[in-house]
């Protein structure tokens, strides 16, 4: 992976918390564009990648940030409401001090250098906030800075694997000159133009 530069987190977890705070309980059991996630099941996965990745600036190595994502469906909390938006705030916050993209650090199980841990964090952000968007019938434009750093890294991932895969799955082929985000949403493995399933 090339060397990613610092920026801001604090304005693509301020949109990310604006569009969960817009999901009616009614879309709670909605599909979303991960096959494998009810619209429940996002806003829980994005909850703990908030601590995750909050831990993962801080250093604060253990069991947030030593649990693969990948090994269970997440459980919403409770109090998600309140909960989300306040764990997306300290997220950013954790990622304002310097130190946080130096040395090595860890997230999801994995131990990575903190610049590319960063670049994750906006990617997760910046991808699962289409998601959301996308599966609750919201405008979704994110923020420059994390989106820049999303697709460049998932570019990197792509280019890095030799079967063209991408991180989240097959990518979806994207004309160049489409716009970044599809881009991007196309290098993680979903299609652009995904709807949510009309009811019969």
């Amino acid at each position: 992976m090339t060397e990613m530069r610092t920026f801001d987190l604090g304005p693509q977890a301020r949109i990310v918390a604006r569009i969960a705070a817009a999901v009616p309980d009614s879309a709670l059991a909605d599909r979303t564009p991960c096959p494998a996630y009810t619209v429940g099941d996002l806003l829980g996965h994005l909850t703990g990648l908030a601590v995750a990745f909050r831990d993962a600036a801080r250093k604060d190595l253990g069991p947030t940030t030593d649990t693969d994502p990948g090994s269970a469906v997440p459980a919403l909390p409770a109090h998600w409401r309140e909960e989300l938006p306040a764990v997306l705030g300290e997220l950013a916050e954790a990622w304002t001090d310097p130190a946080a993209w130096t040395g090595m650090t860890r997230a999801g199980g994995v131990d990575l250098p903190g610049d590319i841990a960063g670049a994750v964090a906006a990617d997760e952000l910046v991808v699962h906030g289409w998601d959301l968007a996308r599966a609750t019938g919201q405008d979704y434009a994110p923020d420059p800075a994390a989106l820049t750093a999303s697709h460049a890294f998932l570019l990197a991932a792509a280019e890095e694997d030799d079967r063209g895969g991408g991180i989240f799955g097959p990518v979806v082929p994207v004309p160049d000159d489409a716009p970044l985000l599809d881009r991007a949403v196309g290098l993680s493995g979903r299609d652009p133009g995904w709807k949510p399933p009309t009811s019969p």
